[in-house]
């Protein structure tokens, strides 16, 4: 990576985190966010669902007794979390997959689009999209955004970040970089300047998700807490 790209990414003073639900962007780049105060993290499956009394199997692990509940809870949540670590929150209305069927990502590429172009970040962050369905169409949407130009390389850095959690999983981010290669896309690891106070401050925006947290149990969250990844995304020369 050139001296003036590194530079770039050690510098960003404000970034869009593009979190699937609420409370990955947190979990997988938290100190991050601790060290660019005024991120802004935009959580895509944010929705209450069309039935509100319908309860899940997930939401009752947190201890929820219906989906609206849940969801209005996790918002607060998402608000304490947020501001813990200097950051602003926006909410998008489609529903996470767990109460309704799947949305395709083309519907959520013109949203996230829209949250770009308004807020004119100097930094893209995205997940990998490892394993959980609603992480892979959020990461498909951003992608599909990168190969048609829509996200403005030229101000704006694309940066995938490793799923928390989900990136412990035997070849998951080995096989999402590959899939990354398959669509032309050039992955180059990047280390922004994170220190360990940003991590103390992460930790304290984590325990917010208090509902979250219980369903996990006691050691199934350990990997929150580990140091957070990323990857630089450029079309390779030549991508139509």
């Amino acid at each position: 990576m050139s001296r003036v790209l590194h530079d770039r990414v050690a510098s960003i003073a404000n970034a869009l985190v593009i979190s699937p639900h609420m409370d990955d962007a947190v979990f997988s780049c938290g100190a991050f966010m601790a060290a660019h105060p005024g991120c802004t993290v935009l959580t895509v499956f944010a929705g209450i669902p069309a039935d509100p009394n319908m309860q899940t199997e997930w939401d009752r692990h947190c201890g929820f007794s219906d989906a609206a509940t849940a969801q209005q809870a996790r918002r607060v949540e998402d608000q304490r979390a947020t501001a813990a670590l200097q950051a602003h929150c926006r909410w998008l209305d489609f529903i996470d997959d767990q109460y309704a069927p799947r949305s395709d990502e083309r519907d959520l590429a013109p949203a996230i689009r829209d949250c770009v172009r308004s807020l004119v970040p100097a930094a893209v962050l995205m997940p990998f999209g490892l394993f959980h369905s609603d992480h892979l169409r959020v990461s498909e949407a951003c992608i599909t955004l990168l190969l048609h130009h829509a996200l403005d390389l030229s101000h704006a850095l694309c940066i995938a970040y490793e799923d928390a959690l989900y990136r412990r999983q035997a070849g998951a981010t080995q096989g999402r970089l590959c899939a990354f290669a398959n669509r032309g896309i050039v992955a180059t690891p990047v280390s922004p300047s994170i220190t360990p106070q940003d991590y103390a401050r992460k930790r304290h925006a984590v325990e917010q998700y208090a509902s979250q947290l219980r369903a996990f149990g006691p050691h199934g969250h350990d990997d929150l807490y580990m140091p957070e990844r990323y990857w630089l995304l450029q079309p390779q020369e030549g991508t139509p």
